[in-house]
C-alpha cells in the first residue's frame, strides 16, 4: 500500500558549500526581497516552455535552440544579480543585461525565415545580433563558471581570426569576420550546434525527472535500501555511500550534485564509524563521480555523445552498463579493504532500517525508472521516453497526496487501481502525450481542491524552478562549447592533432591512449566534463578510430577521463564540494579520491583491448569464445584486474601487504592489461600466487595479533 504522506517529504536541505562561482549551483533560493519572484516566474517559464516543447514538436529546431540560449542567458544574468549586486540598481542593470541575451536567442525565431534566405550574405544588424549574442555567452559563462572555460574558447576564437598568420601546419586559409561571425552565431556548428541542442530537449527533461523523483523521496529510498543491505557488514557505512551514490547515479546523472545531497549523510556516518575524514570523503567523491557512467540516465554527456555518433541512446546505455558496474565495484571492494585493513566494523542492528519494508514502503518510485529503461531499450526516443517517465513521476505524487485524504484503506486501493485501468486504457492503442497531460491535468485539479494536493502542487511547482536553475551551468557551457566546435569545423585544425595521435599510434597504440587520456585529465582541471568530453573527442577520438578503436569505445575513453578529471588534484571539483562536509583539505580528500578510483582509471584501457567489455565488436577473444563468451572473459578479467589494483592501492587482502607484495600485484595487473604473448596466462598466474602466499599470511597475523 502506497504511503502518501511520502508524496511530500521535504528532500534533505543542502550542505552550504563555498566555491569562487556559481558552478555547482546558487545558494537556495531565488534572491532578495522581489527580485526572487522575478527570478522564479523566468525559471517558471523556462521550464514550462522546455515541457511543451517536449512534448509537442511545434517549433522548428533552430528555433528552440535560440529561444533556449535566450532563457539561459536572461536566467544566468538574472540570477548572478539577485545574489551578487550590492544595489537594486545592479539587480536592473542584471536582468536588463539578461533581456538583451534573451532578445539574441528570440531572433531567430522572429528572423527565421529571413535567415534561411539570406544564409551566408548577413545584414548588418544580424552581425551585430551575433557579435552581442557571442560577447554575452562568454560574460555569462565567466560569471557563471569562472575564467577557464571562456579563456579556452577565447584563445579558439583568437585562432579562428589570426591563424593565418601562423607557420604551417598550424595556419588556415584565413576567415573574415562576417564569416566567422556567421558560422557562430546562426549556423548549426557553433553557439547552436549539437551539444545545445541535447541541452534544450534531452538533458533539461532528464534534470526535471530527475528533480521530481528527488521531490517524490528518491533519495530517502536509496538511502534506506543502501544502510539495510550493507550496514551490518564490514565497513558498512562507506559500502552504503558507494551504492547509494550509484543508485543515485541512475537517476541525476551529476556528480557534485550527489556529493552534496547523499554525502551529507554518508560522510559524517563513514567517520562516525572509524574512517579517516579524507577517506570517507574521497569515497563520497568517488562514488558520486560515477553517477555520470551509471545508466539509465548518465550524464549529459552521454545525450550529447549519441547525437554525435547517430546512435541510440539505447546503445549508448547498453555500452556503459558493464564499465559503470566495474567502476561502483571496484570503489565498493577499496572501501571493504580499507576497513578490513583498519578493523572497521559495520552498524548496529538497531541503527539501521529494513532494506525490504524500504522497498515494500516505496515500491512505487521504482514504476517511473523502470519505464524509462523500458522505453529507452524499446527503441523509443530518450526525449519521448524522459516525458512519459515524467509524467508517471508527477502522477504518481499528485495521487499519493490525494489519497492521502482518504481516511477509508478501500478507497485508497480503488484510487490506485482506477488510475492504473485509465492509464491502461489511454495506452490501449499506444502511448499517446495528449492523453497522458488530460490523465495528468485532471490529477492536478482534483489536487487542487485537497490540502495536501495544494501543498504536493506548490512542491512540483518549486521543482520546475529549481531544475531551470540546475539546468544553468550544463546549457551555458554546451553554448560556449560550440566556439570550439564552429572553430574546428570551419578551420580543420583538429586533424593536426589527429595526425599526431596516428603517427604515435602507429608506433604504440598504448602511447597514443596515454596522450588521450592526458589531454581529457588536462582539460577538466579547468572546465566540466562536457566541454572537456566535446574537445577530446573532437580532437582524439576520430584518431583513435582510426587506429581500430571501436568509434563507441574512443568516446568513451574521452568521456571516462573527463570525468576522472574531477577527482584528480589541483581542481578535483569533486573533492572540493565534500571537504565542507567532511571539513577537511579538498587537496587530502583529492589524493584519496585519485587512490579510492585507482582501478576507474584502467577501465577505459581494458576497454579498449577488450572491446567486449562495452559490448562492442572486434574483441581478439570472440574469434575464440564467441561474443558473449569474450563479453564474460572481459568481464572477468578486468574484475580480476581491479582487484588487484584496490590491493596495491590499500595494502591489504586478508593481511598487511609489504612492498615487494603489492609490487608483484601490480604485475599482475599489468599483464592482465596488456596485450603482449601470453600476457593473461601469467597475469593469472601472479595472481593466484600473490592470493594464495596472502592467505598463507593470514593465521600467522591472527596468531601475532593474539
Amino acid at each position: 500500500m502506497l504511503k502518501p504522506e511520502v508524496a511530500v517529504e521535504p528532500t534533505p536541505a543542502p550542505v552550504h558549500v563555498e566555491f569562487d562561482n556559481f558552478e555547482h549551483g546558487f545558494p537556495a533560493g531565488f534572491g532578495p526581497r522581489g527580485w526572487r519572484y522575478l527570478a522564479y516566474a523566468v525559471a517558471i517559464a523556462f521550464a514550462s516552455f522546455q515541457l511543451v516543447i517536449a512534448a509537442w514538436n511545434v517549433l522548428p529546431s533552430q528555433v528552440v535552440r535560440g529561444v533556449h540560449v535566450g532563457f539561459l542567458l536572461l536566467l544566468t544574468f538574472g540570477l548572478i544579480g539577485n545574489f551578487t549586486a550590492r544595489t537594486d540598481f545592479g539587480r536592473a542593470i542584471a536582468w536588463l543585461t539578461g533581456a538583451v541575451g534573451f532578445f539574441c536567442g528570440l531572433y531567430q525565431w522572429i528572423f527565421y525565415a529571413d535567415l534561411i534566405q539570406r544564409d551566408g550574405d548577413p545584414t548588418h544588424l544580424d552581425l551585430a545580433v551575433g557579435t552581442l549574442l557571442a560577447v554575452l555567452i562568454f560574460e555569462g559563462t565567466r560569471r557563471l563558471m569562472g575564467p577557464a572555460l571562456p579563456i579556452m574558447c577565447g584563445v579558439c576564437l583568437l585562432y579562428w581570426f589570426f591563424g593565418q598568420y601562423l607557420p604551417a601546419p598550424f595556419n588556415h586559409r584565413g576567415y573574415d569576420f562576417d564569416q566567422v561571425i556567421t558560422h557562430l552565431s546562426f549556423g548549426t556548428e557553433g553557439f547552436y550546434g549539437v551539444p545545445i541542442y541535447v541541452s534544450a530537449t534531452y538533458i533539461f527533461l532528464f534534470i526535471l525527472f530527475g528533480s521530481f523523483l528527488e521531490r517524490a523521496g528518491m533519495i530517502q529510498l536509496f538511502t534506506d535500501v543502501s544502510l539495510g543491505l550493507f550496514g551490518r557488514s564490514r565497513g558498512g557505512p562507506a559500502k552504503v555511500a558507494v551504492f547509494a551514490s550509484g543508485m543515485m547515479g541512475t537517476i541525476s546523472g551529476s556528480g557534485v550534485a550527489n556529493v552534496v545531497t547523499v554525502g551529507q549523510f554518508t560522510i559524517p556516518l563513514m567517520i562516525k564509524f572509524g574512517y579517516r575524514r579524507a577517506f570517507a570523503a574521497g569515497v563520497e567523491a568517488t562514488a558520486s563521480m560515477g553517477g555520470q557512467i551509471m545508466p539509465p540516465v548518465m550524464g549529459a554527456v552521454a545525450f550529447i555523445m549519441a547525437e554525435t555518433l547517430g546512435v541510440d541512446y539505447a546503445v549508448i546505455v547498453k555500452a556503459a552498463v558493464i564499465p559503470a558496474i566495474l567502476y561502483f565495484a571496484s570503489a565498493f571492494w577499496m572501501v571493504h579493504l580499507e576497513a578490513g585493513k583498519h578493523g572497521l566494523v559495520g552498524m548496529k542492528k538497531s541503527e539501521i532500517p529494513s532494506a525490504w519494508r524500504a522497498a515494500v514502503d516505496r515500491w512505487y518510485l521504482i514504476l517511473p525508472l523502470a519505464a524509462l529503461v523500458f522505453m529507452l531499450f524499446e527503441g523509443f526516443t530518450p526525449l519521448y521516453a524522459g516525458s512519459m517517465g515524467l509524467a508517471l513521476t508527477v502522477a504518481l505524487i499528485l495521487g499519493a497526496s490525494i489519497v492521502h485524504g482518504f481516511s477509508n484503506t478501500v478507497l485508497r486501493y480503488v484510487f490506485w487501481i482506477g488510475l492504473a485501468l485509465v492509464v491502461g486504457a489511454a495506452s490501449h492503442n499506444g502511448l499517446d502525450i495528449m492523453r497522458i497531460v488530460v490523465i495528468v491535468a485532471a490529477l492536478v485539479a482534483i489536487a487542487a481542491i485537497t490540502r495536501g494536493g495544494r501543498a504536493t502542487l506548490r512542491a512540483c511547482r518549486d521543482s520546475l524552478a529549481d531544475s531551470a536553475k540546475s539546468a544553468l551551468t550544463v546549457g551555458m557551457a554546451c553554448a560556449i562549447v560550440g566556439t570550439i566546435i564552429g572553430m574546428m569545423t570551419q578551420t580543420g585544425v583538429g586533424t593536426v592533432f589527429g595526425t599526431w595521435v596516428i603517427g604515435l599510434g602507429e608506433h604504440s597504440l598504448f602511447l597514443a591512449l596515454v596522450m588521450t587520456m592526458l589531454l581529457s585529465i588536462l582539460l577538466g582541471t579547468g572546465i566540466p566534463t562536457i566541454p572537456t568530453y566535446i574537445i577530446t573527442a573532437a580532437l582524439a577520438a576520430p584518431a583513435l578510430a582510426k587506429l581500430g578503436v571501436p568509434l563507441i569505445v574512443s568516446h568513451m575513453f574521452a568521456f571516462y577521463y573527463g570525468i576522472m578529471a574531477d577527482l584528480s588534484p589541483p581542481v578535483a571539483l569533486a573533492a572540493l564540494a565534500a571537504a565542507p562536509i567532511a571539513r577537511e583539505n579538498p587537496d587530502k580528500i583529492g589524493w584519496e579520491a585519485m587512490r579510492i578510483a585507482l582501478a576507474g582509471y584502467v577501465i577505459p584501457f581494458i576497454a579498449v583491448y577488450s572491446p567486449a567489455l562495452m559490448l562492442q565488436p572486434g574483441d581478439p577473444m570472440a574469434a575464440e569464445l564467441g561474443f558473449y563468451g569474450a563479453v564474460v572473459y572481459a568481464t572477468f578479467k578486468a574484475l580480476i584486474a581491479i582487484g588487484l589494483f584496490g590491493m596495491v592501492s590499500i595494502g591489504f587482502l586478508y593481511t598487511r601487504m609489504t612492498v615487494i607484495e603489492r609490487i608483484v600485484a601490480f604485475a599482475a595487473s599489468i599483464c592482465l592489461l596488456g596485450e603482449f604473448a601470453y600476457s593473461d596466462y601469467i597475469g593469472f598466474l601472479i595472481t593466484a600466487v600473490v592470493v594464495a602466499w596472502q592467505w598463507r599470511q593470514r593465521p600467522r597475523s591472527a596468531v601475532a595479533a593474539a
